[in-house]
């Protein structure tokens, strides 16, 4: 398989070694914001890893000092948003449905679908200089494309929503004391941890290893079923909104958001 298109195209950079693949989103001068390219990069790229016989396990980072600082602003807008939403289903399903494990090694900030990105892999490996937080709200959004799906099962329904319906980050400490991730590590050792894990993975018995993922998978199968096109539905309805016209232009003006009372 040929992952050169995926760098050429997707601002996903691929390297196999020892079966393992590491991907790397690589926009880090837009802190590994997500463009529609990118987006595409991520709707497809788990299913040629998946079932590619030369790859074990799958490590997802990001390029510079940040993982993925969400949905780049310069694609959302009355369109904008639009087409970011329209692949969201078909990303969050694609990692939930690829067969090789997936571990995040989360180097720096994960907001918004950065953070949902992170959550959905397998295993999570956090820098304890990294913070991680779904920041939709804070743009006028639901978090619609996989947080409501991925949150609750991991912290619960009742701290998701604490941090859902703020927008709060968590810093790597906290995140693995809640349990959002599996390990906070020191920054300087996070690629390594998360390489010899994935190592471990991609050296064991695969097919076992595959199918207790899918299998333990059906829980968020399930959530998905029942969460997942009722939250894209709301984040559609509020793309466009007063809140989130609000919220980009603040953005854009490098100011607080003045939110009124729009439902």
């Amino acid at each position: 398989m040929d992952y050169q298109r995926y760098a050429d195209e997707y601002h996903l950079l691929v390297e196999i070694k020892d079966r393992v693949a590491v991907v790397t989103m690589n926009r880090p001068d837009k802190r590994n914001a997500v463009n529609a390219s990118l987006h595409r990069g991520l709707e497809t790229i788990w299913r040629d890893l998946g079932t590619d016989p030369e790859v074990g396990a799958i490590v997802l980072t990001g390029a510079g000092p940040a993982f993925c600082a969400g949905g780049d602003m310069k694609d959302f807008g009355p369109s904008g948003g639009m087409l970011i939403l329209r692949g969201a289903k078909w990303l969050v399903q694609a990692m939930v449905n690829c067969e090789a494990p997936i571990i995040a090694a989360i180097n720096g900030p994960a907001a918004g679908l950065g953070a949902t990105v992170a959550l959905l892999c397998d295993t999570t490996f956090m820098a304890d200089t990294a913070r991680i937080g779904d920041t939709h709200v804070n743009m006028g959004l639901v978090a619609g494309d996989g947080g409501c799906v991925i949150w609750p099962l991991l912290i619960g329904p009742h701290r998701a929503k604490e941090y859902l319906m703020s927008g709060k980050y968590v810093t790597g400490p906290d995140a693995e004391r809640i349990g959002l991730v599996n390990h906070c590590v020191p920054a300087d050792k996070l690629l390594d941890e998360a390489m010899a894990y994935a190592t471990e993975l991609a050296n064991g018995a695969t097919a076992a290893v595959r199918w207790t993922k899918m299998s333990i998978n059906r829980l968020i199968w399930q959530n998905l079923n029942l969460v997942l096109e009722m939250s894209l539905a709301v984040e559609g309805l509020t793309s466009g909104s007063p809140d989130q016209r609000e919220a980009i232009t603040a953005f854009r003006e490098k100011r607080q958001p003045k939110f009124g009372q729009s439902s």
